[in-house]
């Protein structure tokens, strides 16, 4: 069992900044690949980014490109996902995702269907005004 708790969401305005946090409790935190994920209010939720099991390896949703940035500390049990230059549209609820990486062939792959991830946080809020 894992579980995920965010945190980090609030109200700010456009082109300001947030750093999301997600703490993980339960498996070795090194043997997930994690995810971030978000749903606006009306919309399905969407993948945003992803980083492997070996933190070397990243990805992110067209949309978000050169303004997020996902990072995962092993030592602090924790990912993250600063993101710059925020607009309007990145309002949304985020979650973050763990992937348990059981073959060593997915030790360095990302994953970014929502169906690839075995646990799920219960998302923090994050508004961003005009």
């Amino acid at each position: 069992q894992v579980q995920l708790v965010e945190s980090g969401g609030g109200l700010v305005q456009a082109g300001g900044s947030l750093r999301l946090s997600c703490a993980a409790f339960g498996r070795t935190f090194s043997s997930y690949a994690m995810g971030w994920f978000r749903q606006a209010p009306g919309k399905e939720r969407e993948f945003v980014a992803a980083v492997s099991r070996s933190a070397g390896n990243t990805y992110y949703t067209e949309s978000v490109k050169g303004r997020f940035t996902i990072s995962r500390d092993n030592a602090k049990n924790t990912l993250y996902l600063q993101m710059n230059s925020l607009k309007p549209e990145d309002t949304a609820v985020y979650y973050c995702a763990v992937h348990l990486v059981t073959f060593t062939s997915e030790i360095t792959r990302v994953f970014t269907a929502q169906g690839e991830y075995d646990y799920w946080g219960h998302g923090t809020q994050v508004t961003v005004s005009s």
